[in-house]
């Protein structure tokens, strides 16, 4: 495990955390051999901010994150970026929608790629981002993660 690497035990598997001082710079499902069981007790502060509002997230009571983030990539990823963030707990958007928004309708497939190169999931809510027919389309965590984390905020969505 690197200096600056964490796990998180989430309902979906394993989160690898990762961090620079006082920022989160990753987010990534962990798929691969079981590391030791997750302790935060001696991880930064940020690392253990950052559990406990994905405690909040999984448990159904936190519907956006307070966490500091630091996810480099160019002007237009992080515009991209941004706009995840506008999306609302238990919604979705199509990548043309998501395109529109940072006011350049036909970079649709740009969109997708910035989507893809975005290493803070679940915090920049890329699952929440669809096709245009409604389908689900690519998740870096597996398709079958989006689908759970999308069908788990729609049950959490306060109606009123």
């Amino acid at each position: 495990m690197g200096v600056n690497e964490y796990f998180y035990k989430s309902p979906i598997g394993l989160i690898r955390l990762t961090c620079e001082s006082d920022a989160i710079t990753g987010l990534y499902f962990y798929d691969g051999a079981d590391p030791e069981p997750p302790d935060l007790t001696d991880a930064p502060p940020v690392i253990r901010q950052c559990a406990d509002e994905l405690d909040g997230y999984f448990g159904g009571t936190l519907k956006g994150f307070t966490v500091k983030t630091k996810n480099a990539g160019t002007v237009f990823q992080e515009r991209c970026w941004r706009a995840l963030m506008t999306i609302p707990y238990g919604q979705t958007r199509s990548y043309k929608d998501m395109a529109i928004s940072i006011g350049a309708p036909k970079a649709v497939r740009a969109v997708g790629g910035a989507n893809h190169r975005n290493n803070i999931s679940i915090i920049y809510p890329c699952h929440r981002v669809i096709g245009a027919n409604g389908q689900l389309t690519g998740y870096g965590g597996g398709l079958w993660r989006k689908e759970w984390l999308l069908e788990f905020e729609k049950g959490h969505v306060i109606k009123v």
